[in-house]
């Protein structure tokens, strides 16, 4: 063998030789990258499986509240019904309060002499009006015919709506002379200069008689 072919043998043995180290280290680095990668998949999957946890206890906090909710909204129903019974017995109880505070308070300060206020329909045209105080009276030997509605607090807007009430009650009555009453527990300041402007006597159950 001469000494340019052995030169030319050994240059191509290193130059392999250098290509199968590098081959080697890609192959390390690859072999890092993928066991890096699979402790990354192996965290994923911890960070899903916790996910799924969460959502689950999320789920099921929905849930319990959906269900809260619901008790809620049936205990508001109930609350409801039964405020509005207590509401009927306070009106109740203040309408009989009216029957025995207004007589006097009317022959007081109206002069209007009436012997007892009743619940009554008055009828017209097909429609019934209910009031819950009605009574008929002499005042100074005049006919009148006493009508009045008992809140437990007076409002503008119960005044309006009496009124409404009170129109259509002096049609059915024609001619006879109407005498409008409010009484209540509480009255507010606006309804009272309303009632004074619309003629409706507004009667509170603290006020002398």
């Amino acid at each position: 063998m001469t000494a340019e072919l052995y030169e030319a043998v050994v240059k191509i043995v290193d130059d392999r030789i250098r290509e199968i180290k590098v081959t080697r280290e890609d192959f390390d680095r690859l072999t890092k990258t993928v066991a890096g990668l699979s402790g990354a998949v192996e965290r994923l999957e911890g960070s899903v499986e916790k996910l799924a946890e969460a959502q689950k206890r999320t789920e099921e906090k929905v849930e319990a509240l959906a269900e809260a909710q619901k008790r809620t909204e049936d205990a508001m129903g109930r609350l409801a019904v039964a405020v509005g019974g207590l509401s009927d017995t306070v009106g109740y109880g203040l309408e009989d309060i009216a029957k025995v505070m207004l007589p006097p308070w009317l022959e007081r300060h109206e002069r209007v002499r009436v012997e007892e206020l009743e619940r009554r329909f008055i009828e017209r045209e097909g429609e019934s009006v209910e009031v819950n105080l009605y009574g008929e009276g002499v005042k100074a030997r005049t006919p009148i015919t006493v009508i009045g509605e008992a809140k437990s607090r007076i409002h503008v807007g119960d005044i309006k709506e009496f009124a409404g009430k009170v129109e259509t009650i002096q049609k059915a009555l024609q001619a006879r002379k109407i005498l409008p009453v409010m009484f209540g527990y509480w009255i507010h300041p606006s309804a009272k200069s309303l009632g004074k402007t619309m003629g409706i006597r507004l009667v509170a159950s603290y006020e002398r008689q």
